[in-house]
C-alpha cells in the first residue's frame, strides 16, 4: 500500500469519525443522516480512488511514517492527554473535548506539512486547528450546543475533503 494513499485513508477514516459523531444535535435530524452519509460515501471514494491508482511513488521517495512522523504523533498523544486534563480540572464542558482534539489534530497537520515538506496538508492543519480554536472560543457562549458541529463536523468535512484531494493527486 502506497504512503500516500495509507496518509490519505487514515485521514480520511478519522473526518469519516468526526463526522458520524458530531452530526447531532442541533443539527436537524434529517441534516445529521445525510451528513452521515455522506461522510461515508467520502471516504468509500478515497478507498476506491487510492485502491485503483496503484503504486505509484509519493514524496520523491522520502518516507513519511519515519522518525519525524513518530514524534509529532507522540506529540500529539502527549498533547491530548494533557488537554483532557486540563479541560477536567477545569470543569470545561462535554463539548471542549471535540474542540481540542480539532485544535490538536490542525496543528499535528501543520508540524506533518513541515516534517514532509509538503503544503499540500497545511491548509487541512491550519483550517483543522482555526476550527478547534473557534470552537473553544464558543465554550462559554450561548453558541455551546454548535460546538461539536464547528470543531467535529466541519473538522471531519475538512480531513475528508484533504484526504480525497491527496488521492487524486496521487
Amino acid at each position: 500500500m502506497r504512503q500516500q494513499f495509507l496518509g490519505a485513508l487514515i485521514g480520511a477514516a478519522f473526518g469519516a469519525v468526526f463526522v458520524l459523531v458530531n452530526s447531532g444535535d442541533p443539527v436537524p435530524a434529517a441534516l445529521g443522516w445525510v451528513l452521515r452519509a455522506l461522510a461515508v460515501l467520502a471516504l468509500a471514494a478515497v478507498l476506491f480512488l487510492g485502491l485503483r491508482a496503484g503504486g505509484r511513488p509519493t514524496l520523491d521517495g522520502r518516507p513519511m511514517f519515519g522518525p519525524r512522523y513518530r514524534i509529532v504523533v507522540i506529540s500529539e498523544v502527549v498533547l491530548l492527554v494533557a488537554g483532557f486534563f486540563v479541560l477536567s480540572l477545569l470543569d470545561a464542558p462535554v463539548q471542549a473535548n471535540v474542540a481540542w482534539i480539532a485544535t490538536v489534530v490542525g496543528l499535528h497537520f501543520v508540524a506533518l506539512a513541515s516534517a514532509w515538506k509538503t503544503r499540500s496538508i497545511l491548509v487541512v492543519g491550519v483550517v483543522l486547528t482555526v476550527l478547534g480554536v473557534v470552537g473553544l472560543a464558543l465554550l462559554g457562549s450561548p453558541a455551546l450546543p454548535w460546538v461539536p458541529f464547528v470543531s467535529g463536523v466541519l473538522s471531519g468535512v475538512t480531513l475528508l475533503g484533504g484526504s480525497l484531494y491527496g488521492v487524486r493527486r496521487a
